[in-house]
């Protein structure tokens, strides 16, 4: 039998850290003997290894304590489920990790090839390096949050970009950035690219990565800040599309 001390050095606890244990009713306080001291066995140093585990695995103590009345399988199946959470976990850091060092070594989320090929692009129909810089910037972004849908955006927006009536918008729009807000010609360009978004896409079927994401309102925010005109030009797309 050891003391309580004993059993946080064998098993790599601290003295709290059991004594939380005890109170939260996972580990079963024992009785004190004679001296006035609580003694523990092998059973509790086995019990107090299995919380351990569970905890530093991220299980709760509250599933931890429930797992104390499982049956045998019914304990394995639960394992079987936390290794399913681990092994997802330490995906999810890998992937981390890997952004972590491309970030240290200068590189944010890598682009498709297909999209460095369109940003050349870009710069030989005659979009300012500032429109060039911007897209790569909102690519990376729309990749990095929404890599399930984010190519298929891509295709969308390239296939627009080969027609030329509608590549001449999207340079109306990138030289309209210096254009005073209330400059007739901003106007004029809003019910052009209203009347060219309705013609593509109709009224209900128009294009967005979903309803419950905050990412395509802060594009259309990076997108607005760098021009007075810009945001302008939103603000009377957005409300000749609204329905």
């Amino acid at each position: 039998m050891i003391t309580i001390g004993q059993l946080a050095g064998y098993v790599g606890v601290s003295i709290k850290t059991v004594r939380v244990y005890h109170d939260k009713g996972l580990l079963p306080e024992p009785n004190r003997d004679a001296s006035g001291y609580r003694r523990y066995g092998a059973n509790d140093a086995i019990d107090l290894i299995k919380i351990r585990t569970l905890a530093e695995a991220g299980v709760s103590l509250a599933r931890i304590r429930d797992l104390r009345s499982a049956t045998d399988e019914e304990f394995q199946q639960a394992l079987r489920e936390i290794d399913d959470e681990l092994t997802a976990r330490i995906r999810g850091l890998r992937a981390t990790q890997g952004r972590l060092r491309q970030l240290a070594a200068g590189h944010l989320t890598p682009l498709p090839p297909e999209v460095g090929t369109h940003l050349e692009r870009l710069d030989r129909w005659g979009f300012t390096p500032r429109w060039v810089e911007l897209q790569r910037d909102l690519w990376i972004l729309v990749f990095a949050t929404h890599p399930d849908r984010a190519i298929a955006l891509f295709h969308d927006q390239a296939e627009i970009l080969a027609d030329p009536a509608l590549r001449q918008l999207f340079l109306d729009y990138d030289h309209a950035h210096d254009l005073d807000a209330h400059d007739p010609r901003i106007d004029d360009l809003a019910r052009r690219i209203t009347g060219a978004t309705r013609e593509r896409y109709g009224r209900d079927e128009l294009p967005e990565l979903d309803e419950a994401s905050d990412i395509a309102a802060l594009i259309q925010g990076a997108v607005n800040a760098s021009s007075p005109a810009w945001q302008r030009l939103d603000t009377l797309i957005r409300t000749e599309l609204d329905p």
